[in-house]
């Protein structure tokens, strides 16, 4: 398969996608626009996503600490369950609308957990909040496998380093809950990293030939967001930060000859034929009408990433090859089929 195999958004108004490839169908989910609950949509190619029926399969509570701006749910598979990893606050965000409103961000690392055999029509259960160590704006927690032990990535903002959030790495006791304390892998350090905003977030894991890569993207959420990469050796130890070598440049950035901007947070998945699929949200404009935050038009974006001697080619974001909505409108599930 070749990258221009994958038609392009994979599928639409879907920012922080996450596809997961399990027994020879791919399980998507992503940010809603409406950030009130989690979904998940299933098909057996990529390229059928945009098209697969969408099921809510949580929501967000009433009141309290996930009762509002429900962000980056991911999906995992783990000792033959699956979890949805996800942020929530308690409050939303403010604006003129919501003068009330929290002035900075609130969020928490919740878990979800589903023993069924299909997570779209089984029960999830959940499992809580994420003890990080401790309390303050966390956001964006991945994970994975590697040497029989479960990691966990996450964003977070702590008290005394400049910036709204860092990545942290910590060994799992089990899905919801850390075994050791957290590691601070990366802060925003570079220009590239704090164009607007000082962040690095929006972590995925990629482990192949040998080698571990850690992507995360930095800065705000226009033509400046883009992604960077951690990389160590898989023999190492991961909770190690010196184990980990930190790319100066971003790795994945705009493109305005093909009209791609803000590529990020992204995730990874693979083609049938084992090609490694990158996968991230982009914007098709630059000209944002009112708070970025609400305006719904990240796609989900998908092209092979190429490996030359065992190292990948991470090159430019391909022209997209299906129609992106422009209007602000939120559409419904059955308007984004096709």
């Amino acid at each position: 398969m070749t990258a221009l195999a994958i038609p392009s958004p994979i599928v639409l108004q879907r920012a922080d996608p996450c596809v997961l490839r399990h027994d020879g169908q791919y399980y998507f989910t992503g940010s809603h626009p409406l950030y009130d609950r989690i979904v998940l949509r299933r098909a057996s190619r990529l390229e059928d996503l945009q098209a697969a029926p969408e099921a809510t399969i949580w929501t967000k509570h009433t009141d309290g600490p996930q009762s509002h701006l429900i962000w980056a749910p991911e999906i995992h598979r783990v000792s033959d369950a699956w979890y949805i990893y996800y942020a929530a606050a308690p409050n939303g965000a403010p604006s003129a609308d919501a003068p009330g409103a929290a002035d900075t961000f609130n969020h928490r690392v919740y878990v979800l957990e589903c023993t069924d055999a299909d997570p779209i029509e089984g029960e999830w259960v959940e499992r809580g909040q994420v003890d990080t160590g401790w309390e303050s704006f966390a956001l964006d927690a991945t994970s994975f496998v590697h040497g029989g032990v479960q990691y966990l990535v996450w964003a977070q903002e702590r008290a005394g380093v400049h910036g709204h959030s860092n990545l942290y790495i910590s060994r799992m006791a089990n899905p919801w809950t850390l075994a050791t304390p957290a590691v601070e892998l990366t802060r925003p350090e570079f220009d590239w990293e704090k164009q607007v905003f000082s962040v690095n977030e929006g972590p995925s894991v990629l482990i192949r030939d040998g080698r571990v890569y850690l992507t995360y993207s930095a800065s705000g959420t226009g033509i400046e967001y883009a992604m960077g990469v951690l990389t160590a050796s898989a023999d190492a130890d991961l909770l190690d930060p010196s184990s980990w070598e930190k790319s100066p440049d971003p790795v994945f950035t705009s493109d305005p000859s093909v009209g791609i901007y803000g590529p990020g947070h992204n995730s990874f998945t693979e083609t049938p034929d084992g090609d490694t699929v990158l996968v991230f949200h982009a914007r098709t404009y630059t000209e944002i009408v009112g708070d970025p935050l609400w305006e719904p038009n990240r796609q989900a974006c998908a092209q092979v990433l190429p490996f030359v001697d065992g190292k990948p080619v991470w090159g430019t974001p391909l022209p997209l090859s299906r129609p992106a909505p422009t209007s602000t409108e939120v559409l419904p599930p059955e308007g984004l089929s096709g």
